[in-house]
């Protein structure tokens, strides 16, 4: 059995090399194949394109790579034609996505969708390319079952594979011990795209700055970078700001030591929300953008939160920021709420307790594995279930 996976988020490799894993245990004979990203391809996926390298947000940040995508798409289309794929697997990145899909069902391979794009908050109309070209759904998140059952696509919830890679992931005990030193902290979370980091960090900045004045001495603010490039990038937008006197540190790769050190976190907007929720770490979400991205924002996205959480409760469980224009009533808002967080420990509390009685409410264990069943129980004869059994 030969499985092609298109992938073009960094949350999203993570989680389709554990999946990887999973099939290969319950198949040991499978192949994979994929445009998708390092992850994978340390898992075992042989990477046709490293199709993670070319992640971005919102279509001004799409444009300048249009004719990239163009020629990635049809070299995509070329490869299913050549290798017949037993099915495709796609994960998020829609834009890219709805066409790799459309190519497959041309070509008669069956489609997953594995943690599809929350249609349900920025395009709901979009679901007739799901009932059109997909033929099973992989929901991560809990209400999503019924709003595509509803809509006559086929869904099966297998809850979400963060919570599982949180609870199995061995955290680095001496970066620990280095973040412990300090007595207060408040992660810095820039999200994990080079756009995102570019557009965010100087509002970070402006907010930390704020910060480190109105705290007492100790406070850190460790930075989570999950590019070499990105910190690079945050060293640079240092400089250039003349802030290097304040208490920042630059981490590579260590979101999860960050986040389970920290007091509370102020992070861009992403699925790492999700380990967030997970660690039961509070933090207030923000995303700069520019005047059109956010009129376009409010003309098509239909939820009135950015954050996983804040869906899932439909409530503000993490304040939300997003910002355009002058930053400076966010800056003041979100420094408030975050020097309270770090002097009133009661306050942290109350926010930290909200985020464990909804991962109380809501989180199945065993994502990956459930979802690595599914696929193989459509895939598989009945023979080749009882022989890999």
């Amino acid at each position: 059995m030969h499985l092609f996976f298109s992938v073009g988020e960094p949350s999203g490799d993570q989680h389709t090399a554990h999946l990887i894993e999973e099939i290969r245990k319950r198949n040991p004979d499978v192949s994979f194949s994929a445009f998708g990203g390092p992850e994978m391809q340390s898992a075992g996926c042989h990477l046709e394109v490293r199709l993670t390298d070319y992640a971005v947000m919102g279509i001004f940040n799409v444009l300048p790579l249009i004719f990239k995508f163009i020629q990635l798409l049809r070299q995509a289309g070329q490869y299913l034609e050549t290798h017949r794929p037993d099915a495709v697997i796609l994960v998020d990145f829609p834009g890219f996505n709805w066409w790799v899909a459309r190519k497959a069902k041309a070509l008669g391979i069956p489609v997953f969708y594995y943690l599809p794009p929350q249609l349900w908050a920025w395009a709901p109309w979009r679901i007739r390319r799901v009932r059109k070209h997909v033929d099973y759904v992989l929901s991560g998140l809990k209400f999503e079952k019924a709003w595509y059952e509803s809509r006559g696509v086929k869904v099966d919830y297998i809850g979400h594979p963060f919570f599982d890679e949180v609870a199995s992931k061995e955290l680095d005990s001496t970066i620990l011990s280095e973040l412990n030193q300090s007595t207060k902290k408040v992660g810095i979370l820039p999200g994990s795209r080079t756009s995102e980091v570019t557009r965010n960090f100087p509002f970070i900045l402006q907010i930390v700055n704020q910060l480190s004045d109105q705290l007492p001495p100790g406070v850190t603010f460790p930075v989570a970078c999950y590019r070499e490039a990105h910190l690079e990038l945050c060293a640079k937008f240092i400089q250039e700001a003349k802030l290097s006197h304040l208490p920042i540190q630059l981490y590579l790769k260590k979101t999860s030591e960050i986040i389970e050190s920290a007091d509370c976190c102020l992070m861009v907007s992403g699925s790492v929300s999700l380990e967030l929720l997970a660690r039961k770490t509070p933090a207030v979400v923000i995303y700069r953008s520019h005047w059109g991205m956010y009129f376009m924002a409010h003309l098509l996205i239909t939820c009135k939160y950015m954050s996983l959480p804040n869906l899932i409760a439909d409530r503000e469980l993490m304040p939300e920021f997003p910002s355009v224009g002058s930053p400076v009533k966010d800056v003041a808002k979100i420094t408030t709420i975050l020097g309270d967080w770090i002097r009133t420990p009661l306050s942290l509390e109350r926010a930290r307790h909200k985020l464990s009685s909804l991962y109380d409410e809501t989180v199945i264990p065993g994502a990956s594995a459930q979802a690595a069943e599914a696929i193989l129980n459509k895939l598989e004869t009945p023979s080749q279930q009882k022989s890999a059994a």
